[in-house]
């Protein structure tokens, strides 16, 4: 039997193609190729006559759509029976750039070739066009040039016809350049998994391959695989190689990646660790469908990045900024810097995406800023995530503040006891505290404390709340030591604080309508709740006026924020 006899000639409409068999009933070739919306897909062996023509589907592919770029440019046909034909086999593909460059063969269908023909070529270098494709030169200034009908072709070693990649195009005819590009199969294996298990993998050894792959498998249908390039971060270290700049369309995308373009070896095993640890991990609780509270006792596993904010001491406009992040009950600091109060955006903005690169893979990350009291109403829900991404940040995580006084000491301590007591309690209400109430301070703190307040609502904002300046305790203050674990407002209140007719007070329609959102929901559950309002009044008809645009959650379950050292890098103790 012909060591060739697994090329295939691929028709799909008035499109001619090449590809090549790797299973009984699995071809290779160009997602190009067999574009043709609606067209029947045929294969044919030219080697193998008896096989005859055998219909085919597309069975998965790389992405490519034809618009935008050529990234994906790959398409696994499923054949409508198996066929008696040997699959090709896969050479290393670092063998196509040894040295002397090796004479590569590609087997294709120009134009007036029905049988096919082949054409000699090299690469070019190892180094990669996009990281995506290798450029190939004519072997001489002769013969066969690639032409249409050598897509998806397998490029080969000459002397040992294994497959190192598939042509995907070449330069027009009419340019006189008779070069053209090969996807090597170290790429084409990120789209398609189940090429990985063909291709050898060189300084790797076998076992940890198939153990990764495995892990990988298992987590496919599970939160773990959700962010590849999370746990893609965590395997290869901060002084890896970055995520490419496409990023990674699936947990096997990353896992291949690391198989084959990250030299750290130890990676493999970090990336393969950490799946098996994930996987053998107690299941996180899935969170309820908007508008269904949550169950008692099963709060979210949630990963937070801390940003805390403070007076520096350096001047009234500098402010101290630290961000960190924890994992496995343990903070990481991620950056600091006394920046003045107009530096302080660009600068978390910047230091909130290095955060990600350390929070715990498969939980909810939970993006918390710890602010001092006059503070605690800045807009930081409506930053932007960055300079190109211009979506507030509190529409694109979980985002809640606390004021800084109730980190420390007793009242740490009885908030801590307050936060146990809610998972088994009863369904939350709403405590609201009226724009331009009578209630004096002394009496909201009795009422809060009497009724074992656990959510409190107020109809204005903090600065516009309190009785004036010479009260020394306000409203809010008042909040925030009973301690009621959560408290929302408006960042924008009432332009009269000071009436007493409530049902004019847009405060009063604030707590009416947020009311209807959180009461009966579980406290644990309450940024995911408030993440939902802030996306619908983002993309409401009229976000700019939304009840919900400008809604402020205070929330610090002491339990989230572990009272631990900072873990440092280089500690051998961490």
């Amino acid at each position: 039997m012909s060591s060739a006899s697994w090329h295939a000639r691929i028709a799909c409409g008035s499109e001619i193609g090449a590809g090549f068999l790797v299973s009984e009933r699995h071809v290779l070739t160009c997602a190009h190729v067999v574009r043709g919306s609606g067209a029947p897909i045929t294969v044919s062996f030219p080697h193998r006559g008896d096989v005859g023509v055998v219909s085919a589907v597309v069975g998965a592919h790389g992405g490519w759509n034809g618009h935008g770029g050529d990234l994906g440019d790959l398409a696994v046909l499923e054949l409508a029976h198996t066929v008696p034909v040997r699959p090709a086999e896969f050479a290393a593909p670092d063998d196509a750039y040894a040295e002397p460059r090796p004479r590569l063969l590609v087997y294709g269908f120009p134009k007036g070739y029905p049988e096919g023909t082949l054409a000699e070529y090299r690469a070019t270098a190892a180094q990669r066009i996009a990281d995506e494709w290798v450029q190939l030169e004519a072997w001489s200034a002769h013969g066969q040039p690639l032409a249409p009908g050598f897509s998806g072709a397998a490029v080969t070693l000459a002397d040992s016809n294994r497959v190192v990649g598939m042509v995907s195009a070449a330069a027009r005819a009419s340019s006189g350049v008779r070069n053209g590009r090969m996807l090597p199969t170290s790429v084409m294996a990120r789209y398609w998994p189940p090429l990985g298990d063909l291709v050898p993998i060189p300084g790797h050894r076998r076992p940890a391959k198939e153990r990764l792959r495995a892990l990988v498998d298992r987590a496919a249908d599970t939160g773990v695989a959700r962010d590849p390039e999370r746990l893609y971060r965590d395997a290869v270290g901060p002084l890896g190689p970055p995520v490419p700049p496409e990023g990674f369309g699936s947990l096997w995308s990353a896992a291949w990646y690391i198989l084959w373009e990250v030299d750290d070896p130890d990676a493999v095993t970090r990336l393969a660790d950490r799946l098996a640890g994930l996987l053998e991990a107690p299941a996180a609780p899935a969170p309820p469908k908007p508008g269904q509270p949550g169950e008692p006792g099963e709060p979210p596993a949630w990963s937070p990045i801390l940003v805390e904010i403070d007076h520096s001491g350096a001047g009234d406009d500098q402010l101290l900024v630290e961000v960190s992040a924890y994992r496995e009950g343990l903070r990481h600091p991620v950056g600091s810097h006394t920046l003045p109060a107009g530096r302080v955006r660009a600068y978390v903005q910047e230091r909130v995406d290095d955060a990600f690169s350390h929070i715990t893979p498969g939980t909810d990350e939970l993006l918390a800023f710890v602010l001092p009291r006059a503070l605690l109403n800045w807009p930081v829900a409506r930053w932007e995530c960055g300079a190109d991404d211009p979506t507030p940040l509190g529409c694109s995580y979980p985002l809640v503040v606390t004021d800084r006084s109730r980190r420390k000491g007793g009242l740490r301590h009885r908030l801590a006891r307050r936060w146990e007591h809610l998972d088994d309690g009863p369904a939350t209400v709403l405590h609201r505290v009226e724009c331009g109430t009578e209630e004096k301070p002394n009496k909201l703190w009795g009422r809060l404390r009497r009724d074992g307040a656990d959510l409190a609502g107020f109809a204005a904002p903090p600065r516009a709340e309190r009785a004036g300046p010479d009260a020394d305790v306000t409203h809010f203050d008042v909040s925030l030591t009973v301690p009621v674990p959560v408290i929302l407002w408006p960042r924008t209140g009432c332009e009269d604080p000071g009436h007493h007719d409530d049902t004019t007070c847009a405060g009063s329609d604030f707590l009416d309508r947020i009311a209807a959102h959180v009461e009966g929901h579980a406290p644990a559950e309450l940024p995911r709740t408030i993440l939902t309002l802030r996306e619908a009044a983002e993309a409401s008809d009229e976000p700019d006026t939304h009840w919900a645009r400008d809604v402020q959650l205070l929330w610090d379950d002491p339990r989230c924020f572990p009272d631990t050292p900072a873990a440092h890098h280089h500690s051998p103790v961490a």
